[in-house]
């Protein structure tokens, strides 16, 4: 028989502080609720968290600063809480970091012609959103030649982001949970190592392969703009430069002993693709891009890839995090989660293959 508790005055003063502690404590958000339970989902020791976004371009201040974000504006504040969850996190750096000088590029046409000069003070903004990683193999890396170049290796050397895919720095490596990973890049720019460049994608890749454990290889391939959304599995040309056959670079880099193809440069999101267990992104779209970038439509949309790898590098789960960029650019969480139809639609028809799901929430599946 229960014994019967009878509560006195006293009795209940502890009972009432608790209560009085716990009402009066803030009560998280339903978007903090989220982040932290994603955050706990993904930490995960025996997995490694891969966090990958497109084309990042932070306002340029050439030829003056009108193209630059208001001061005191981190543009990454509103979704950073999503991309400190990456054991890696990964971005195209679209353009030199040089707060002055460097010489700019000669434009044929300069109605189809942009030169990007990102102040320094982006790269305090990527360490603060947990950017580890990041690919300079772009057109817009040579906007402000060698010294461009050297300058913007410089400060990512100084800053602990990792870095590859230009002839002066072609590959890097770093260390997360005790694996170490390798990583390279490819472009059909000069100063980059070269997308057509087959025997020299295959011989980097395998280098690396040998002295890491997972290999990610990037590239910055394929035609541009709207109506440029699907995968051809053929050479693309565009303003009449050969940008690469992109699905035969992703295909052979695989091979080779990569174990994630991240792609951008067409400036809209693209298929993803699964492939010997392993991942693949043809585009990521346009992730944080001021002042310069046509962000209309699908232009505007993208995703924040989040990826979970064994420790062989193979695929074991992703997810997709919306994001929308509006005015002058900029991420933004998109409750229209649009770019979760544009991913499917593509995917399902450029690889029916592969079986591809995703659920209401992002998280996609292959067969």
């Amino acid at each position: 028989m229960k014994k019967k508790v009878v509560y006195g005055s006293i009795a209940l003063i502890p009972i009432l502080a608790a209560y009085f502690l716990l009402n009066t404590k803030k009560t998280p958000s339903i978007v903090e609720k989220k982040v932290n339970l994603e955050r706990t989902n993904l930490q995960d020791d025996s997995l490694i968290t891969l966090i990958a976004v497109g084309d990042i371009m932070m306002g340029t201040n050439y030829p003056n600063n009108s193209k630059l974000p208001p001061q005191g504006v981190n543009l990454l504040d509103s979704v950073k809480n999503y991309l400190r969850f990456g054991d890696i996190t990964f971005g195209n750096l679209e353009g030199t970091v040089l707060n002055s000088g460097g010489i700019p590029k000669n434009c044929n046409d300069p109605s189809v012609c942009y030169a990007f000069r990102q102040p320094t003070y982006v790269v305090d903004h990527l360490v603060d959103a947990h950017f580890n990683l990041m690919s300079v193999a772009n057109n817009h890396m040579g906007d402000f030649g060698e010294e461009g170049r050297k300058a913007t290796c410089s400060i990512l050397n100084k800053n602990n982001i990792a870095h590859g895919g230009l002839e002066i720095a072609p590959w890097d490596t770093m260390t997360v949970k005790g694996l170490k990973i390798g990583f390279t890049g490819f472009s059909p720019n000069s100063h980059c190592q070269k997308l057509s460049n087959y025997d020299l994608l295959k011989s980097t890749v395998k280098m690396l392969d040998k002295m890491c454990d997972i290999v990610i290889v990037s590239f910055h391939g394929g035609a541009e703009g709207s109506s440029k959304s699907h995968v051809p599995r053929m050479e693309e040309i565009f303003l009449g430069e050969n940008r690469g056959d992109v699905y035969k670079f992703a295909h052979m880099a695989i091979d080779a002993g990569a174990d994630v193809v991240l792609g951008h440069g067409p400036h809209v999101t693209r298929a993803v693709d699964y492939y010997k267990g392993r991942f693949i992104t043809y585009s990521m779209g346009n992730f944080c891009t001021y002042g310069s970038f046509n962000l209309k439509g699908i232009s505007g949309i993208a995703p924040i890839y989040q990826l979970q790898l064994r420790r062989d590098g193979s695929f074991k789960s992703g997810k997709v995090i919306p994001i929308r960029q509006i005015g002058e650019g900029g991420p933004l969480l998109d409750r229209k989660k649009s770019v979760f139809n544009e991913i499917l639609k593509l995917t399902q028809t450029d690889f029916p293959e592969i079986g591809f799901t995703m659920d209401d929430e992002g998280n996609f599946f292959f067969k």
